[in-house]
């Protein structure tokens, strides 16, 4: 139910009637519900501009809005605004609707597209961190809100299992198997590569090796690329325990590393020398980019293959887009990666673009976010300045959520306390961001995360409860009952509760997952009012049960909302 667009379609008729047809429109949510559902504030620069009064003008958009099917009352206010109230029984309407829909409500794409999302993208060098935490929660939920909106999402997990670092590591783990210690070693992937590096650093010997293994491993040595796989295969074991241990939709399936487009590479740095796109530059095969040009005015210089042979990130991710685009026929690419690479995703766009490698139709765009901050304002690592393992903080954050449980309700068993505390705990941690704009730095607070007050995941899922609750002490009840919006509050619920699809059509079109959350919560807090305000189970017949179903139409909402962003729910906390 797009109830927002349907409301500014009937403003833009009223615009026309009065010939602000070429005006823009400016509809939102009335700030203070008391005096409408929506306000226009498009008016008086309207009228500025046309050199008119701007209440007199106002007053005409009003008029013109009379006798409206959808619109109740349009008031004019102050200077020139305008507060609208819409028909209770048209809400009504599309409050039954969704009530009777499995899906909300919600309408799946009438166009949909093929859209792959490039997220978490780890380096099987070494265990994830909370360095991937972000773009691992952020593409989760993108994945899960357009897939919801009937589009074909293909994840891609865009590993980094390839480079100079892995004859390194093979030769290590060769060592340790000659020395029987090859699993136990393995099992800390962290300590692995540490151990693998001051080998590199303080051993000629086994450098040399590592160099050869690098030569061996690149020409397709079976032997070596045999090694290879083996610590590929368990660097994503330990992947894949974090991304089932945070709930995402992740699966071994979506990994396409960087050595699948290894065969690729030089096919695309020769297609761009033969279009003249690409140069020669004493051995270096070079993209001079006229659009990005440094403080002295000269092209940026993308490279895409060194002088001697080896290929960098550009290559690959030249290679990784056309197979995007050609072999999964993508019409819309999103590559969630943190901000610091904005200008690398800017300058391999337009390569592609001259190439002709990104068609005009296809949409490629740079999703990126900000760091994780510790409370000391610095990037978020141990208190011995380590980088924290993302799999060892989700574990606290577990712990720390049992803990709070088994505080609040000393009487539940320890395997109720130990399934909410999983619940609570990891919600918390993936809200803390989803809640935040994806572009800002964040401070990570275990305190704030794991409050029951306020804009976390603890509130919104207690909210969830809250409403089962209702239905746990309501009993049998008639759902058939006609809905009746008489009390200011239970208006004001069922217009917020029909703008979900408003919201999810905002996140998709933006990758800002935020508004979802920001959404959930104003629903979790009109609830609450209308709760305290509107007796349900007291009331007469009639009226608890049309309370009952917007009751339930929040508690549909706010579990349907809650999974988009990767978050479950429970039935009691």
């Amino acid at each position: 139910m797009k109830l927002h667009q349907q409301v500014a379609a009937e403003v833009e008729k009223a615009f026309s009637a009065t010939g602000l047809a070429e005006h823009p429109i400016v509809l939102q949510p009335a700030k203070n519900r008391d005096f409408g559902d929506y306000q226009i504030n498009g008016v008086m620069g309207a009228a500025k501009k046309n050199r008119q009064n701007p209440r007199e003008l106002a007053q005409k958009v009003a008029e013109a809005l009379q006798e409206n099917h959808l619109i109740a009352t349009a008031e004019v206010a102050g200077p020139g605004f305008i507060n609208l109230r819409l028909r209770p029984e048209k809400l009504v309407q599309y409050i039954e609707s969704a009530l009777q829909d499995d899906h909300l409500g919600i309408t799946r794409s009438s166009e949909p597209q093929t859209i792959v999302i490039d997220y978490s993208s780890p380096n099987l060098a070494k265990e994830m961190h909370v360095g991937h935490l972000r773009s691992s929660i952020i593409g989760d939920s993108l994945n899960r809100v357009l897939s919801f909106l009937g589009h074909k999402v293909i994840a891609q997990n865009h590993v980094g299992d390839w480079g100079t670092q892995f004859g390194m590591l093979v030769a290590y783990l060769t060592e340790q198997q000659q020395n029987g210690r090859a699993d136990l070693e393995l099992a800390d992937l962290e300590q692995f590569y540490r151990n693998a590096k001051v080998r590199f650093d303080e051993d000629e010997n086994f450098a040399n090796t590592a160099r050869e293994y690098v030569v061996k491993l690149q020409s397709g040595d079976s032997s070596v690329l045999t090694l290879w796989q083996q610590f590929v295969q368990t660097s994503l074991q330990h992947a894949q325990a974090v991304y089932q241990k945070l709930g995402l939709k992740l699966l071994p399936s979506d990994v396409t590393g960087e050595s699948f487009y290894n065969d690729q590479l030089q096919p695309t740095v020769n297609e761009l020398l033969a279009k003249g796109i690409a140069v020669d530059s004493d051995g270096t095969k070079v993209v001079f980019l006229e659009e990005f040009k440094n403080q002295d005015n000269e092209p940026a210089p993308f490279i895409i293959q060194k002088k001697d042979g080896g290929f960098l990130y550009a290559s690959t991710d030249l290679a990784c887009l056309r197979y995007r685009i050609n072999t999964l026929h993508a019409n819309r690419l999103l590559y969630v990666v943190d901000a610091r690479q904005s200008l690398h995703f800017n300058e391999l766009f337009t390569v592609a673009r001259k190439a002709g490698w990104l068609p005009e139709n296809v949409h490629a765009e740079h999703v990126p976010f900000g760091t994780m901050m510790g409370k000391d304002g610095k990037p978020f690592k141990t208190r011995s300045g380590d980088t924290v393992k993302l799999m060892d903080l989700l574990n606290e954050a577990v712990t720390r959520a049992s803990a709070l449980v088994a505080s609040k309700n000393p009487d539940l068993s320890p395997a109720e306390i130990a399934h909410i505390g999983q619940v609570v705990g990891i919600g918390a941690v993936k809200y803390a961001d989803l809640s935040k704009n994806r572009t800002s730095d964040y401070i990570f607070d275990w305190d704030s995360m794991l409050s029951f007050e306020g804009n976390t995941a603890p509130y919104l899922q207690y909210a969830y409860t809250r409403v089962q609750s209702v239905f746990r002490k309501a009993g049998t009840w008639d759902k058939n009952t006609s809905i009746n919006l008489n009390e200011p509050l239970e208006q004001q619920l069922a217009v917020e509760l029909l703008r979900f699809e408003d919201v999810l059509d905002s996140v998709a079109d933006s990758t800002y997952p935020h508004y979802l959350a920001a959404y959930l919560y104003q629903i979790a807090t009109l609830f609450s009012r209308f709760y305290e305000a509107c007796p349900i189970l007291k009331a007469d017949d009639a009226t608890r049960n049309s309370r009952l179903q917007l009751t339930s139409l929040t508690g549909k909402t706010l579990q349907q909302g809650l999974i988009l962003l990767g978050i479950d729910t429970l039935e009691t906390m």
